[in-house]
C-alpha cells in the first residue's frame, strides 16, 4: 500500500456512501492522529483499537450522521506520496470560508488548520474535510 492515509479516507467515504455505521482500517499512528482531529472537530463519533481476523491491529471508526445524511460531505487528500504539499502558517487554506477543516502535520503534531494558526506553525497539509 503506497498511501495508507488515502486508503483510510477512501474507506470512510465508501462506508458513508453505503450508510454504514462503522468501518475498519489497519492501525497506524498517523491514522490515529488524523482520527483524533476528526473526532475533536465533530466529524466522526470516535474510534476503537481492535484486531482483524488475522490478529493484526486495526481501527474501527464510528461514523456520524445527521438527519440521515453523513456529517462529512467532502473528504479530499491534499498531500500525496507523489506530490507533498507544505505550507507556512500564513498560507494554510481555509476550507469553504472556514466551514471546513484542513488537517495539517506540523512539528508539534497533527492538528486542524485553526489550531496550527493559533500555535503559529505550518507543515504538510494532509487533507481537507467539509
Amino acid at each position: 500500500m503506497n498511501d495508507p492515509l488515502g486508503d483510510m479516507l477512501t474507506r470512510i467515504r465508501n462506508a458513508q456512501m453505503r450508510g454504514k455505521s462503522t468501518t475498519v482500517t489497519p492501525a497506524s499512528k498517523l491514522r490515529k492522529w488524523v482520527l483524533d482531529v476528526l473526532a475533536d472537530e465533530g466529524y466522526i463519533r470516535g474510534y476503537e483499537e481492535t484486531t482483524d481476523t488475522k490478529g493484526h491491529p486495526a481501527i474501527e471508526i464510528s461514523l456520524k450522521y445527521y438527519e440521515g445524511q453523513p456529517v462529512i460531505r467532502e473528504l479530499k487528500r491534499v498531500s500525496k506520496p507523489g506530490r507533498r504539499v507544505y505550507m507556512s502558517v500564513s498560507d494554510i487554506p481555509q476550507v469553504r470560508q472556514g466551514l471546513g477543516v484542513s488537517i495539517v502535520s506540523t512539528p508539534r503534531g497533527v492538528m486542524s488548520d485553526a489550531s496550527a494558526r493559533h500555535a503559529n506553525v505550518g507543515g504538510e497539509v494532509l487533507c481537507t474535510v467539509f
